[in-house]
């Protein structure tokens, strides 16, 4: 599920606790939860409801003024079904704390290199953790369509692979681009002092 900055700080002050969708079928089941710009989102329940059924109420914890505005922003298509999801904050994405931690000693900073290597190593195309990690180092704040054309990558493909450092707290996002966490920044320099130059990078 996709949410605006609006709707997400209105879910993680209580000022909306439900959002509807219209899905050919649900796309998240109780109990999901999912990871935002405002920390963890838990998803309590999912229910198909008849637009008719729709309230007022309803709309107003959705966070639309009546339930014609909630209606007309939902997707049109007769192989659709509206749901009703309910919300609620989980706390924090543990991936906040994570790029926060900088307190590395070697056996840690080894584990994160065995990881990347890993990484690199089952990867089809070759290695390309480095090259990223020294792209958001070189670059940040940068769009990521520009990003990409200097790895020899699609966009999309190569927001994957960021989000893939990013499970490991190396990255975040910014409004424009990305930029290596604090953690990131410490596992570059360690790579950069190991290995010299810390790998190839465009």
């Amino acid at each position: 599920m996709l949410f605006t900055r609006e709707a997400l700080d209105r879910i993680a002050s209580g000022a909306a606790d439900l959002a509807f969708r219209s899905w050919r079928r649900p796309a998240v089941r109780p109990g999901t939860r999912l990871r935002t710009a405002v920390g963890l989102i838990e998803v309590t329940a999912v229910e198909p409801v008849a637009p008719d059924a729709v309230t007022a109420r309803d709309a107003r914890r959705a966070g639309y003024p009546d339930r014609a505005a909630l209606l007309a922003d939902q997707r049109a298509g007769d192989d659709r079904r509206l749901y009703r999801v309910t919300l609620r904050p989980a706390g924090a994405d543990p991936r906040t704390a994570l790029r926060e931690d900088t307190a590395l000693g070697p056996e840690a900073l080894a584990e994160i290199v065995a990881v990347l290597d890993g990484i690199d190593a089952r990867s089809t195309r070759g290695p390309w953790t480095r090259t990223v990690l020294g792209l958001l180092h070189d670059h940040p704040a940068t769009r990521a369509a520009d990003l990409a054309a200097r790895a020899d990558r699609d966009t999309l493909p190569f927001k994957a692979d960021v989000r893939r450092l990013k499970e490991h707290g190396l990255t975040e996002s910014l409004d424009t681009g990305y930029r290596l966490s604090p953690r990131g920044e410490r596992v570059w320099r360690h790579l950069r002092e190991r290995d010299g130059d810390g790998g190839p990078r465009a």
